[in-house]
């Protein structure tokens, strides 16, 4: 037995284990130590890969010593046969001593009649104790085997267990429960011991170092990591500080693009339409710029029909609370004077916009700019009066109230 290198992923293993631990690779009995220059390598290869030569000429010779040793065996074998032959066959040939004194080969027969009364009994009772010798031994032969084979099976399945755990106090306990264990299993247990232990010193460097980049590469390093889900709570937890120290709509949905399951995704969300409640989106500019350029062209051009489609039913008009359409459409042609011949409203200034949520994302504008009026008059003379407009604008995208104060220069 010896540690190796895996040669599949280079990672160190026992040579006696059945696959590689951090692989799956097959390793005993399906790897070779090249000859040559003691690389390991797996069976499957033709050569080497690091010195690129075949094992099989060594092998080639020592078959053909072993060849050599077999033929000289068979001699030596032949030979032993023959003498024992010759030594049977003279044994054969050797004759028996008679004596010729009946008297004493009476005496013979009594004796040996006598003693062939006397044998079976000896025989029968040496014959059961050895059978009973012999059933004995088979009991405690086979008791042994089913121990020894509950032991193994023990054995194999708390290795088993041990190989597919992460918790080093189980693996430790094993190698103390088992020290009789097969060497490979031992061999096994204890570099998936030094690799948990590899894992566990990473994970601490990363938690200490408490950085977002260290935690990420850890996760990388460690993708299946029984640290995982604490790791990703960390990484949470740092990006939903650095987004609730911005405040803005962009870091909050990009917190929540990331962490759809985040622990702060409900905060966030939360935070997310707060601000939405108060920060006017270039869509929502632009809708509003609209409204009042098609409301001031629509007085330029006396078109009745574009003015009130952009005001509510009912409008809080220059003090009058409750003004209808009718009433926009009176102070449109009251502008027009019998001397006026043409006029031309402005906006001369960015709109300043406020908002406010009155309803489920629903929202109310406050809108003030600066206009400014061109009168032209049918005797060719003209003047031009400035004026701040406040206004407020329906979910609806209508006007509802308006005000109109003139500045004088």
């Amino acid at each position: 037995m010896a540690i190796i290198k895996c040669p599949e992923c280079g990672h160190q293993t026992s040579d006696k284990a059945p696959v590689c631990p951090n692989c799956g690779v097959e390793i005993a009995g399906k790897i070779i130590k090249c000859p040559y220059c003691g690389e390991i390598y797996l069976k499957s290869e033709v050569v080497c890969p690091h010195c690129h030569k075949s094992a099989s000429n060594k092998n080639d010779n020592f078959s053909e010593n072993n060849n050599a040793e077999s033929n000289d065996i068979s001699a030596f074998d032949s030979e032993q046969k023959l003498y024992d032959n010759i030594i049977n066959k003279f044994n054969m040939n050797k004759p028996n001593k008679t004596n010729n004194n009946s008297e004493i080969i009476r005496h013979d027969t009594n004796i040996n009649h006598n003693e062939d009364n006397n044998i079976p009994k000896k025989k029968n009772s040496k014959t059961i104790f050895i059978v009973s010798l012999i059933i004995a031994l088979l009991a405690l032969g086979v008791c042994y085997y089913f121990y020894e084979k509950a032991q193994n099976d023990k054995e194999e399945e708390e290795y088993r267990f041990a190989l597919n755990s992460e918790d080093p106090m189980i693996l430790q306990e094993y190698l103390n429960n088992f020290k009789d264990a097969p060497q490979e299993h031992i061999d096994s247990i204890n570099v998936r011991l030094q690799r948990i232990s590899q894992l566990d010193k990473d994970w601490t460097n990363a938690l200490v170092s408490g950085s977002k980049s260290a935690l990420t590469e850890y996760l990388k390093i460690h993708p299946n990591s029984p640290h995982k889900q604490e790791a990703l709570d960390k990484i949470d937890s740092i990006d939903w500080a650095q987004c609730s120290k911005l405040n803005t709509s962009e870091a909050y949905q990009m917190y929540m693009d990331n962490h759809t399951d985040g622990i702060y995704y409900e905060e966030a969300l939360v935070a997310l339409k707060k601000i939405k409640a108060n920060e006017v989106s270039l869509e929502e500019r632009q809708v509003i710029s609209n409204l009042f350029h098609s409301f001031f062209v629509s007085i330029n051009e006396r078109d009745e029909n574009g003015l009130i489609s952009t005001v509510s039913d009912y409008v809080n008009f220059l003090g009058k609370p409750n003004a209808t359409k009718e009433d926009i459409i009176y102070f449109m042609n009251k502008l027009y004077k019998q001397d006026v011949q043409n006029m031309l409203w402005s906006i001369s200034s960015d709109y300043n916009i406020q908002k406010k949520e009155i309803g489920d994302e629903q929202y109310e504008y406050s809108v003030s700019f600066m206009a400014n009026q061109k009168v032209e008059r049918v005797d060719n003379s003209s003047s031009i009066n400035k004026y701040k407009i406040n206004s407020r604008v329906n979910p609806d995208g209508k006007i509802i109230e308006m005000s109109m104060t003139r500045i004088n220069e």
